[in-house]
């Protein structure tokens, strides 16, 4: 049997990966006999707070400003589901705390550094426990969106857990389920629930779009609203496409390709032909709005940085009887001709403050394509700053 004393961290790992499967199939054999913590003086996790998930231990100082602290994770729980395979999940938390010497052997896990650090990383392993408990699998993507809610006291301040954030099912589809990946996030899907008419303004890749249309899914199986209407403007964006060949629906489809796309992700693909011959999925450009009174539907405009003032205010007055609405766009990636303004710029100046309207702002934090769509939104969002836009007019 492997040895179980062996320690494991990044900064001179010794155990090797025969040794972690041996300590995780031990760890797994244990759970299924019912072992768990065992009760004692310990008190639960920082960040655990009364969930049983974790014990560990009050902690001391050790060296002048070096405090130690130590976890014993429950043996329910296979330590590669609290490390990672290969340790990966253990990297990502070393990476995130250089200042902090992190050390596991079996199922305890010592946390030396200063006060706040050590503090900040038992509170880490609390979460990262709860949300095991919960039947969520921890990912690097989620203890890394779990550090900066910790690191950012955005936890504190809006008084919610990132177990909390991050294990809200909104739907689940062929084994796939989609949640919530910020605490942002996290409050646009709550306030999609609370108000009748919901504006998510944000940028590229920061789920707006996608968590609108889980939540319009959710609505329809759970029988809130009996249609989905997607709707968006048929605007190039920057690009003179001339003419088109083919149908009336050929020629749009281009422009309503991702509301498409995100539909097969949240539906069998086989259904959704179905569901639109029978007018319970509409997909259609802006233009075909006017005119129309939609009851019990759950209507979405998409890329609505691209409306007119105008178009903006006919889109929301088709709302009707036990409907929804839900509005997104960037309001920095405007492809309108020159000097038409965005309804989306204006409808703020026009509603903030109606009851029953809410504004949401994402941020590049909360993007969740690849690392670099952020660090692009960020380094955009500075040339602007500086003049960027006065500078591409001149030349």
């Amino acid at each position: 049997m492997a040895d179980n004393t062996a320690p494991r961290s990044g900064k001179g790992r010794q155990s090797s990966a025969a040794d972690r499967n041996g300590r995780a199939a031990g760890a797994g054999r244990a759970g299924a006999n019912g072992a768990g913590a065992s009760s004692g003086s310990s008190r639960p996790a920082s960040g655990a707070r009364s969930t049983g998930a974790a014990r560990a231990t009050d902690a001391e100082e050790v060296a002048p400003g070096v405090v130690q602290a130590k976890i014993e994770i429950p043996s329910g729980h296979p330590l590669v589901s609290v490390f990672g395979a290969g340790d990966g999940l253990l990297r990502v938390i070393e990476k995130a705390f250089p200042g902090a010497d992190i050390h596991a052997r079996g199922n305890q896990v010592t946390i030396s550094g200063s006060r706040v650090e050590v503090a900040l990383v038992e509170r880490l392993f609390g979460e990262m426990l709860l949300m095991l408990r919960t039947g969520a699998p921890l990912t690097e993507d989620g203890v890394e969106r779990s550090i900066q809610m910790l690191r950012s006291g955005e936890a504190d301040v809006d008084g919610q857990r990132p177990a909390e954030v991050l294990t809200q099912n909104i739907l689940s589809n062929r084994g796939r389920t989609i949640r919530p990946k910020t605490l942002n996030q996290k409050n646009y899907v709550d306030a999609i629930d609370r108000n009748t008419i919901v504006f998510g303004i944000g940028p590229a890749g920061s789920g707006k779009t996608y968590l609108a249309m889980a939540k319009a899914v959710q609505s329809l199986q759970s029988k809130q609203v009996n249609r989905i209407i997607l709707t968006r403007p048929a605007v190039e964006a920057g690009e003179k496409l001339g003419f088109l060949p083919g149908t009336l629906y050929e020629k749009i489809d281009p422009y309503l390709r991702p509301l498409y796309d995100a539909l097969h992700d949240m539906l069998d693909p086989d259904s959704i032909p179905r569901l639109m011959a029978a007018g319970v999925i509409e997909v259609a450009p802006l233009a075909y709005m006017r005119g129309r009174t939609l009851n019990d539907a759950f209507i979405i405009l998409d890329e609505a940085q691209n409306t007119s003032p105008e178009q903006m205010k006919m889109f929301l007055t088709r709302l009707g009887f036990g409907s929804k609405i839900v509005v997104t766009g960037d309001v920095t990636q405007v492809d309108l001709p020159g000097g038409t303004e965005s309804g989306l710029r204006v409808v703020r100046n026009i509603l903030d403050g109606v009851e029953d309207i809410h504004f949401a702002e994402l941020t590049s934090a909360d993007v969740v394509r690849h690392r670099l769509v952020g660090d692009i939104v960020d380094a955009y969002g500075r040339y602007d700053a500086r003049g960027g836009d006065a500078k591409r007019k001149r030349h």
